[in-house]
């Protein structure tokens, strides 16, 4: 089973064992990772989503069996995961946690990886790259970096 990393739990909320997860996804991501009855992977045991909401920046969950916030207190700063199974996006919408893992190239013919994706505000992304040894960053946005989801690797404009 291959995982995908979604993000965080920051925080309890409230006194219902409701968990707060801060993540990097898109609205139309976030609905399909956090249907209510699919599950998230947290430490390699599968928790069952019971409800789902979004408050501020973050996605508010609570799981199967889970009813109290004494329950939940050991998840606290736990990273989340989903079974790569279970969710059905497009080729074009690719998490950022997997497109880590994309092989980089250049329109110059140079070859890197991508160290992280950063977000910098509402909507807004870099990509952090390694290319000759050197860390170079890159709007994430179609004008400089086109994604190629079937061989697995990013086509990157440099500047």
């Amino acid at each position: 089973m291959t995982k995908l990393y979604i993000g965080k739990i920051v925080n309890t909320h409230g006194i219902k064992g409701e968990l707060r997860i801060k993540d990097n996804l898109t609205t139309k991501q976030r609905d399909e990772i956090f249907k209510i009855g699919s599950n998230l992977i947290i430490d390699d045991k599968t928790y069952k989503i019971t409800s789902y909401r979004t408050h501020k920046d973050y996605d508010m969950v609570t799981f199967d069996g889970f009813n109290n916030i004494n329950d939940v207190l050991f998840l606290k700063g736990k990273r989340v995961y989903k079974s790569k199974d279970e969710i059905n996006l497009n080729n074009e919408d690719i998490l950022d946690s997997e497109l880590v893992t994309y092989k980089v190239k250049t329109t110059d013919n140079l070859e890197g990886s991508i160290l992280e994706v950063e977000e910098t505000g509402n909507n807004y992304k870099i990509l952090r790259l390694l290319i000759d040894n050197r860390e170079v960053l890159i709007p994430y946005h179609k004008d400089f970096v086109k994604i190629d989801s079937n061989k697995k690797e990013v086509i990157v404009k440099l500047l």
